[in-house]
């Protein structure tokens, strides 16, 4: 990540400070530093301009609650890893930036879409868990990570928040199909993996199971 200015004149030739490049890093924290605020800024961003298309009409308000949903649980991962000192908030952030991003930090504090009712908190928290769960155990899987002892706390967890959502009905495919894999993973030893056949089948069928999800939250 640099920057170069202009050509300098002629009346600049004997100044060599003028062709360095400028950083803005020194080192890999520092880079890491910025890339998490670079990550911030842009699921706010993405937020805000969400909250816009949904006011104006211009998705339905199932994609929009999905997309919401899954974009809180983001925001709270970014926060976490820009949350200090120099930004104890998220107002302090935004203010630093200047972000213009009303609409975006009235759902962060509400912490829930506007679709879903304030029923203290159940619903709205329900479906985050689902949303990071789903996300969690998929990327666990795309990164190779396939022993029982590391997806089984998920994929339990993930079987245990559906049950508790009123919305999601007994017949619900992604139940189903959840909780196969679960049954299959309490079946292995702790240091047992998924096959290479079975990782690649699991990631379908909790794919399909997050589409279904959101169908779901779509028609809700």
């Amino acid at each position: 990540m640099s920057m170069h200015g202009g050509m300098p004149s002629s009346q600049d030739s004997n100044r060599p400070e003028l062709y360095e490049e400028v950083k803005l890093f020194r080192n890999a924290r520092e880079r890491e530093k910025y890339d998490n605020m670079a990550d911030l800024y842009a699921v706010i961003n993405t937020l805000q301009n969400l909250e816009k298309a949904y006011i104006r009409d211009c998705i339905t308000p199932g994609e929009y609650t999905a997309a919401c949903s899954k974009l809180l649980v983001q925001y709270k991962a970014a926060f976490k890893q820009v949350q200090g000192d120099e930004f104890p908030t998220i107002e302090s952030f935004v203010k630093k930036f200047r972000l213009d991003c009303p609409a975006a930090l009235e759902r962060i504090k509400e912490d829930r879409p506007i679709t879903i009712k304030d029923d203290k908190g159940n619903t709205s928290k329900c479906i985050a868990d689902i949303v990071s769960l789903f996300i969690t155990t998929m990327d666990k899987l795309r990164l190779d990570i396939k022993a029982m002892d590391e997806l089984h706390p998920d994929v339990r967890d993930l079987m245990d928040t559906m049950n508790r959502l009123s919305i999601l009905g007994s017949d619900f495919e992604g139940k189903q199909k959840v909780g196969e894999w679960l049954n299959v993973l309490s079946n292995m030893q702790a240091s047992e993996e998924l096959s290479e056949t079975q990782v690649r089948q699991m990631l379908f069928d909790l794919e399909s199971s997050y589409n279904a999800f959101n169908k779901v939250l779509h028609n809700s």
